[in-house]
């Protein structure tokens, strides 16, 4: 069970980094190719969702493995 925990907890923290850099990703290729504030403001707003998602799961990944160090 604590190897389960720990190991999926893992697993998920690595997800949630992945996401958060292709969310970074898509902020810079916006940056770079919009032209106005309004285009930048509304990808951004597209990519937020993303974002926090992202961070949520790193979050409970993080709970998780210390969690399963914790239990041992």
């Amino acid at each position: 069970m604590i190897f389960v925990l720990v190991w999926g907890g893992a697993a998920l923290s690595i997800f949630g980094l992945i996401g958060l850099l292709f969310s970074m990703y898509k902020v810079a290729l916006a940056k770079k190719k919009s032209s106005s504030d309004e285009e930048l403001r509304k990808s951004i707003q597209g990519a937020m969702p993303l974002n926090l998602a992202s961070l949520f799961l790193s979050v409970l990944g993080l709970m998780s493995v210390t969690i399963g160090v914790l239990v041992t």
